[in-house]
């Protein structure tokens, strides 16, 4: 499987599906999840309102992930992932965050998705470091044995996050 990297919005990216850095309750949210909800139309926001649970709340745990259709985005599908919040640092926030991509590219694998990008999952709001989350990024995309992806791509929006991927990756 190749990685690609790419300094760009993700949704100027030319795959199969596009990661969305979800939060937990499939909202629009400030950053990079309500720029994906607002492309993707309204159709986006009906279509998400099936993952409510018993007591009516979109909700998703840390670390899983759902797909959608992307409505009018380029794209054929959105996959929704949520990362992790960094608190301390603990092992267990890296390992949610390393399940967030894995489940992704289960779902691409599901769905026969041979291209997706991903954004920097938890690095926003979430407050993941930046070198950390590459890291944990590019080593799940690594290690997991796909059956259908022949790319991943890394869309790096800010020049920080783009150097950081580009020196992991070299």
């Amino acid at each position: 499987m190749k990685m690609t990297l790419s300094q760009t919005s993700i949704l100027n990216c030319q795959t199969e599906a596009i990661v969305n850095a979800a939060n937990a309750q499939l909202l629009r949210g400030g950053g990079l999840s309500g720029i994906i909800h607002k492309a993707a139309g309204d159709q986006l926001f009906e279509y998400l309102k099936k993952w409510k649970s018993e007591n009516g709340v979109l909700a998703l745990q840390d670390g899983e992930a759902i797909i959608s259709p992307s409505f009018n985005l380029g794209q054929g599908f959105i996959v929704h992932a949520v990362g992790a919040v960094w608190r301390e640092g603990s092992q267990v926030e890296k390992d949610l965050l390393k399940t967030c991509y894995i489940n992704s590219l289960k779902l691409a694998d599901i769905h026969k998705i041979k291209s997706i990008a991903f954004p920097n999952i938890s690095t926003g709001i979430y407050g993941f470091p930046k070198e950390v989350a590459a890291q944990i990024a590019i080593a799940a995309v690594r290690s997991y044995d796909s059956k259908t992806l022949e790319e991943v791509v890394f869309a790096c929006f800010d020049l920080e996050n783009y150097q950081i991927y580009a020196s992991i990756l070299n």
